[in-house]
């Protein structure tokens, strides 16, 4: 980079803590809720079945837990704090009206589940909650929103940014984008359960 070439368009995505200090309690609680949950939802189950190979989502049949669980609740409250700064760091002009969880909804990967490229329409802000990640396991893989206009540029140095990015998983860690962006998981090679809880905020 000199004086003569800028960095336009930048695309910003947001990780930290969901909370400083203990935050195994909670996800002991959410841990329990969320395979509570794939227990209790026939639904969800059958739709997983159809759409969610091996995994299971509840995402066709309880995609509002922030309005039916005090602990889901709880998460929200959390959460938009950390949503907050994101729009400031986006420099959102939300004086008409705020941002708010429209969507909450529990993911369980078993081995070898894979979670298609995919964005969230319609809504601003989405992001995905650890709850219990597995040593080792993939984490959330984002993808340059410029990929499909790349029309015969050569090859980047080995150096250079790539299309793809990974953001590592971590039990008790946060990421927040753009709605628009493009994102997918790959599938893991563990024993244990990759189990997530996927969220939307809209301005609308």
């Amino acid at each position: 980079m000199n004086q003569r070439t800028r960095k336009l368009f930048p695309t910003l995505v947001y990780c930290a803590p969901l909370v400083r200090g203990r935050w195994r309690p909670f996800n002991e609680r959410l841990l329990h809720e969320c395979r509570r949950l794939r227990i209790d939802d026939g639904a969800g189950r059958a739709w997983s079945a159809e759409n969610y190979p091996g995994g299971y989502t509840s995402y066709s049949s309880a995609s509002r837990m922030h309005r039916v669980s005090p602990t889901f609740a709880e998460l929200e409250r959390r959460i938009s704090v950390h949503v907050k700064a994101y729009a400031r760091a986006l420099e959102y002009d939300l004086k008409g009206r705020p941002l708010t969880m429209t969507d909450c909804w529990v993911n369980i990967m078993p081995r070898h589940v894979v979670h298609g490229l995919h964005l969230h329409p319609l809504s601003t802000i989405s992001g995905t909650y650890y709850v219990q990640v597995p040593r080792g396991c993939p984490g959330i893989k984002v993808e340059d929103p410029r990929l499909d206009r790349f029309m015969a540029a050569p090859p980047r140095r080995a150096r250079a940014s790539r299309h793809w990015v990974e953001l590592p998983a971590k039990a008790g860690q946060l990421i927040l984008f753009e709605s628009w962006l493009r994102h997918e998981v790959m599938p893991h090679q563990q024993a244990a359960e990759r189990i997530s809880i996927s969220f939307n905020y809209g301005w609308f």
